[in-house]
């Protein structure tokens, strides 16, 4: 196993703390709260976190959460897979229709309307979601047969 290899590894037990997931469900409304209240600290603070996040926390001790099979699925659909994330077909589409809706949410936001910015930020979590919980169902019935 090569030093990378082993770095990547690394990366992914510690991101698939539950942990990790479930903080990073509160980057999208911090960084939509900082737009639209233009505080710049706060946008960098959101996007340290993002950058940070994935090697806060321990490995977990199983993979019993759903979080945690979330990263995991995350992982498996991507390498193992070669499936790329925003492709065009089910359920990678869901990440592609999610970009639009995010952008909406920011521009809302930038724009001054919360109820645009929240009802944006809203979808686009529900989106995300929908598309990991897809992924999930895969992994799981993948790791059963």
């Amino acid at each position: 196993m090569t030093a990378v290899s082993r770095l990547r590894a690394a990366f992914w037990e510690r991101h698939s703390n539950p942990k990790s997931g479930w903080s990073r469900v509160l980057i999208l409304p911090a960084l939509l709260y900082a737009v639209y209240r233009r505080d710049w600290k706060l946008a960098g603070a959101a996007v340290g976190f993002t950058v940070v996040n994935p090697v806060l926390f321990s490995p977990p001790a199983d993979d019993d959460a759903w979080m945690t099979r979330v990263v995991l699925a995350e992982r498996w659909w991507t390498e193992e897979r070669g499936e790329p994330v925003l492709a065009t077909a089910y359920p990678s589409v869901l990440n592609l229709l999610n970009l639009p809706v995010t952008a909406y949410a920011f521009v809302a936001a930038y724009r001054g309307n919360p109820v645009r910015a929240v009802l944006g930020g809203l979808g686009s979590v529900l989106l995300k979601f929908w598309y990991v919980g897809a992924l999930v169902q895969r992994y799981d019935e993948a790791r059963s047969e």
